[in-house]
């Protein structure tokens, strides 16, 4: 038994050892089988997004092509209703022309299906001076207002290569829901907040004859909304479905997303045995069968990496391990609507993980590990110096070993940050990894980092109007004053500065105690410093649309306490 032990390990070794001459044998950078094939895929995937105004039915149209999400115009007896509003004033644009060619009727709502960006900033082009009822879920409300005062810098950034905004002409493909995002430093954001919002499940309206059911159905957001018009059979998925793999979770950054709640937002939409299915990404399906089959294949697609991570975690598997066994059955992947043009079964399998376990592995080594300066700075000890972790950085990128290049000169630049070589070097292997993607938002994004370590790309900001400022309720602005305190500028300080708006006569009270900012929503009379100001001017010094010293000099702020302490409280509140 011992020999024929031994005898199975021999011929183990061996034909590892043949293997890795095979492997080492040849370049890395040739793609693996299929690799070629998928690149091919998400070109041809294009075509999904040609631009186009689509007649779905009767009076439901959609445009697709003009920006990343579709926007659906539903024609009644007096007037329309325009479903999302595109991601800019720029993108809207054409579309509101486009619809105007169809019916010169007037607008009388406009429904927002989530609060994503590209469903909701170009909404003046439809509206006009004209005021109108905006509906959406209430969550919309409270979405919205964290993503614009909270996280709004980083998701910007991450958003920006993700969507490959700011890619060189012939780089972008596509961004796997739509051809491009409309939405940089050069466009206008437009945003009109709703007033029509609800609660519960189910919503029933009738808008200019049209009756609607604006059904709660929470996928890819919280707050997400489909839309269902039972006299035509017309279903308006928002972005519980499109024609991809969905994004359980996007590289960009969100909060965790329930996709067992996503599972059951398709049944519903199942149960409406709909003939016409109309996503706010890529062309509309039609046909109760049809329509029924997809959706069914979607909701068990998002169920089996459910279930089989949750298996996996149970069998005490780490997310690395996870990610090589959790696959898709065949019969599931090979669905053009289900390729991972967007979303990936690989990113969604870590952030069930995360959303089950948080971001311990379960092994104790990542309990406590080494700082980032001090693991880089022992590798380089490993590899015999920083000279010589780069030459083995610059060995992978010729063998085309291109993620170990990118591991490598990660190392070398936390000890480096400028190390010119291994930008270049890094640089390099982005690039040639990116166009190798059959996924939009992977090729997005080592295409933008690519350009960004080469200094040929930098992320700027994109434009707040005055109008755009004033729709962000004060509430917002000062929930999110806690999390840009500089805690080392206030590690000492223990001081309260109390805020007066007497156009809207709300009240707020800053405290900082000692790297903690408190923020609550009335006023102190014993503040040490006292700061009055009408509303929309304290908006636009926010939104650092308006000087504050500028503002001071022209006595729209008043303060008591000093000058000096109020510029020195304020500028806790930066970098």
């Amino acid at each position: 038994m011992r020999r024929t032990r031994l005898k199975k390990a021999t011929l183990f070794l061996i034909s590892m050892s043949a293997c890795i001459l095979i492997v080492t044998g040849c370049s890395r950078e040739k793609p693996v089988t299929g690799t070629v094939d998928k690149n091919k895929e998400l070109a041809e995937h294009t075509t999904e997004f040609r631009q186009d105004i689509i007649k779905v039915t009767d009076g439901v149209y959609t445009a697709i092509g003009y920006g990343l999400a579709n926007s659906i115009l539903i024609e009644g007896k007096d007037g329309v209703i325009v479903v999302d509003v595109m991601e800019s004033v720029e993108a809207a644009i054409p579309v509101k022309k486009a619809f105007d060619k169809i019916t010169s009727k007037p607008l009388k709502a406009l429904i927002y299906t989530h609060y994503h960006a590209d469903h909701v900033f170009g909404a003046s082009v439809f509206t006009g001076n004209k005021k109108v009822d905006v509906y959406s879920h209430e969550k919309t409300l409270e979405e919205l207002d964290r993503v614009t005062t909270v996280t709004q810098e980083v998701t910007y950034k991450r958003a920006m290569r993700m969507f490959g905004t700011f890619l060189k002409t012939g780089e972008l493909e596509n961004c796997g829901i739509g051809p491009f995002l409309k939405f940089d430093d050069k466009t206008t954001m437009s945003y009109i907040r709703p007033d029509r919002t609800f609660s519960g499940d189910i919503f029933k309206v009738n808008i200019a004859g049209i009756n609607l059911e604006l059904i709660h159905a929470p996928g890819e957001t919280d707050d997400q909304i489909v839309i269902w018009i039972p006299d035509k059979k017309v279903l308006i998925a928002a972005d519980n479905f499109y024609k991809s793999f969905p994004n359980l979770y996007t590289i960009r950054g969100t909060r965790y997303r329930d996709v067992l709640a996503w599972v059951r937002s398709l049944d519903k939409m199942r149960s409406l045995n709909a003939e016409y299915l109309v996503p706010c990404h890529s062309r509309p399906i039609s046909g109760a069968d049809k329509i029924y089959e997809t959706l069914t294949d979607y909701r068990d697609a998002i169920q089996f990496v459910h279930d089989q991570t949750i298996r996996g975690i149970n069998r005490g598997l780490t997310p690395d391990e996870l990610v090589e066994t959790v696959k898709l059955p065949q019969h599931l992947a090979d669905k053009p609507y289900l390729r991972e043009y967007y979303g990936t079964v690989a990113w969604s399998v870590r952030n069930i993980h995360n959303g089950y376990l948080g971001w311990f592995s379960g092994n104790s080594t990542d309990l406590n590990p080494l700082p980032l300066k001090e693991r880089a700075e022992r590798f380089a000890g490993l590899a015999g110096g920083k000279k010589a972790l780069l030459e083995h950085a610059k060995k992978a990128g010729a063998e085309g070993d291109h993620q170990w290049v990118l591991e490598l000169t990660d190392m070398l630049l936390v000890l480096s940050p400028d190390m010119r070589e291994a930008l270049d070097l890094k640089a390099s292997s982005l690039r040639k990894l990116g166009l190798l993607q059959g996924n939009a938002n992977a090729r997005n994004y080592y295409l933008s980092q690519a350009n960004e370590a080469e200094g040929n790309l930098k992320l700027t900001k994109a434009k707040i109007d005055k109008d755009l400022a004033h729709r962000i309720p004060l509430a917002a602005i000062f929930n999110g004053m806690s999390v840009k305190l500089n805690p080392e500028k206030s590690s000492d300080v223990d001081k309260t500065a109390g805020f007066y708006f007497p156009d809207t006569k709300e009240t707020y009270t800053v405290h900082v105690r000692r790297g903690i900012a408190v923020i609550e929503p009335f006023f102190r009379q014993k503040a040490d410093i006292t700061i009055t100001v009408d509303s929309n001017t304290w908006k636009e010094i926010a939104a650092k649309l308006s000087n504050p010293a500028v503002a001071l000099a022209k006595g729209d702020v008043k303060i008591e306490g000093g000058i000096i302490n109020a510029v020195n409280f304020l500028g806790m509140f930066s970098d």
